[in-house]
């Protein structure tokens, strides 16, 4: 086995002492240019990678961004670690992508692993709502920000997007194509984004003069396909089935329409159907998706820029913590609209 190439080795070929070539990778003005030309070229020619992890430990300072979301499987996540990584890259920074799968457990794990790598900062979409864990993680002294959550009731800077308008833009469009019933497949009940969608809803049937009863809630424990199949099939039970469909994601709209679609139910013509994020798939669907997006790319890129902030500021005073939201849109396509 080929050991790897160390700083000794290069000062060796180069023959200069280890300082030397420690400036030459640091302070590269503080050589002259002969010896760094000279070090420059045993580092290419043995092919020396300096440790970024023994760099950090000297310095006490990371050239990586945590990131941590509730699931990289919806490409609503990846548009947001997108607009993160943009940021990150123009500031000199890498991203380290983490994953919790909507699991408080995992979630703690991950916070760990980011204050054991001495990451530069955190951007994090919370999976406990109790707040356990970022209380835990807020004692490593990293700073971090929330990202489609509101930082209510604490002092942390936030990027989100109002969720509440979001799900009166869904129920109101639904009223104005005439439906008068409408389910709601909602997501884990501990997701503060998922209740907010709901309280739109009721807020746009209330407006149109209907009884909160005309919400038929569909719980279900995750926010995929999967669960959104599972919730048609039990929209398909109902005795009184609703006409429209509102969904707490775009994966959940996609696993109802595909239900609906396997039981021979129109789309529109039978139910109505309006997702959320308004994530690429959503247009590409066999019935185009109607959806209330989220600028997710933006979300990112202004969590990055707020969290740079907060770097900036940890040796200083006077920072102030800001709590942005953003306005959703509704996109119509053919899912929603019944036919004249």
């Amino acid at each position: 086995m080929t050991s790897s190439v160390g700083i000794k080795d290069v000062a060796r070929a180069a023959g200069v002492s280890v300082g030397t070539v420690s400036n030459v990778i640091n302070r590269p003005d503080a050589v002259a240019e002969a010896t760094r030309a000279r070090v420059l070229s045993a580092i290419k020619n043995l092919g020396y990678v300096r440790s970024e992890s023994a760099r950090q430990l000297r310095a006490g300072d990371s050239r990586m961004m945590g990131l941590l979301v509730l699931d990289m499987g919806n490409p609503f996540f990846v548009d947001v670690a997108r607009g993160a990584e943009r940021t990150a890259r123009a500031a000199g920074l890498g991203v380290m992508v983490c994953n919790s799968a909507q699991s408080p457990a995992e979630e703690a794990e991950y916070l760990s692993l980011f204050a054991e790598q001495r990451v530069r900062g955190l951007l994090l979409t919370p999976a406990d709502a109790t707040g356990r864990n970022i209380e835990g993680f807020r004692r490593h002294g990293i700073p971090f920000v929330l990202v489609d959550r509101v930082s209510e009731g604490t002092s942390e800077c936030s990027v989100s997007v109002d969720d509440v308008a979001g799900g009166a833009l869904a129920v109101r469009h639904l009223v104005a194509e005439g439906h008068r019933s409408i389910a709601y497949v909602s997501g884990p009940p501990a997701l503060k984004q998922v209740e907010d969608r709901r309280a739109g809803a009721l807020q746009a049937l209330a407006e149109a003069g209907l009884p909160a009863a005309a919400l038929h809630e569909l719980p279900s424990r995750r926010l995929d396909v999967t669960a959104g199949r599972d919730a048609g099939a039990r929209l398909l039970g109902l005795t009184d089935r609703p006409t429209a469909v509102v969904c707490a994601n775009d994966l959940l709209a996609l696993g109802v329409l595909q239900e609906m679609y396997a039981a021979g139910v129109r789309v529109p013509e039978d139910v109505a159907i309006v997702g959320y994020d308004d994530i690429e798939f959503a247009a590409a669907a066999a019935v185009p998706l109607t959806s209330v997006r989220q600028p997710a790319v933006t979300m990112g890129a202004i969590a990055g820029d707020l969290l740079l902030a907060e770097i900036d500021a940890m040796d200083g005073e006077g920072h102030e913590h800001r709590r942005v939201v953003l306005q959703p849109e509704l996109i119509v396509r053919r899912s929603s609209l019944r036919p004249h």
